[in-house]
Parts: C-alpha cells; sequence; structure tokens
C-alpha cells in the first residue's frame, strides 16, 4: 500500500467563500478512480504540546501501489485542483510512504 498525506496552510487573507470553495474541491478529489481509501479534515484541537494542529486541512489517500499514485497525480481532476486552488494555500507539506 502507499500512502499520500498532504498538510495544507491556508492563506490568512482568505474569505470564508474561498475557504468553502477550497473545501469543496479538496474533497472533490475522492471522486478519482485510483484512490482506494480517501480521508480529509481539518486539524482536531488538542491540549498536548508534541501535536501540530497548525495545518488548516490534511488529506490522506490510500493507493493499491505507486503507480496509482502516479496515476492520480496526472487525473485531470487532481490537475484542477491544484490549478484552481493553489493560491489559496502559503505553504504544503506532503508525506508519502509505503
Amino acid at each position: 500500500m502507499f500512502h499520500h498525506l498532504v498538510f495544507f496552510y491556508l492563506r490568512k487573507d482568505l474569505t470564508p467563500a474561498e475557504r468553502s470553495q477550497f473545501e469543496t474541491k479538496l474533497r472533490g478529489l475522492d471522486k478519482i478512480k485510483s484512490i482506494t481509501s480517501c480521508y480529509i479534515g481539518r486539524p482536531t484541537p488538542s491540549e498536548r504540546a508534541i501535536v501540530d494542529s497548525s495545518y488548516d486541512f490534511a488529506e490522506m489517500f490510500i493507493f493499491k501501489s505507486q503507480a496509482e499514485h502516479d496515476a492520480y497525480q496526472v487525473d485531470p481532476i487532481h490537475v484542477d485542483f491544484v490549478q484552481s486552488c493553489k493560491t489559496f494555500w502559503s505553504s504544503v507539506k506532503i508525506y508519502d510512504f509505503e
């Protein structure tokens, strides 16, 4: 299995409508057929100092293989998401593992 985790840090000056548009587009990625499992959410508040909740949204997609992940990267839905939403974030962190 190939795991793809992405943490989005959105610009602080986004309007509520822009944040909503981002979330809608992000959640739309679950339509990509090469994704086996899809998890999307916001940070859970925690009083534990070790927990990093500085991001705005996270996604974790599980693929059967790296080849399935590579197909996701060029899927038109993903390409559209990146092109239409990249101005909404100030930073993105990606962690992939098998």
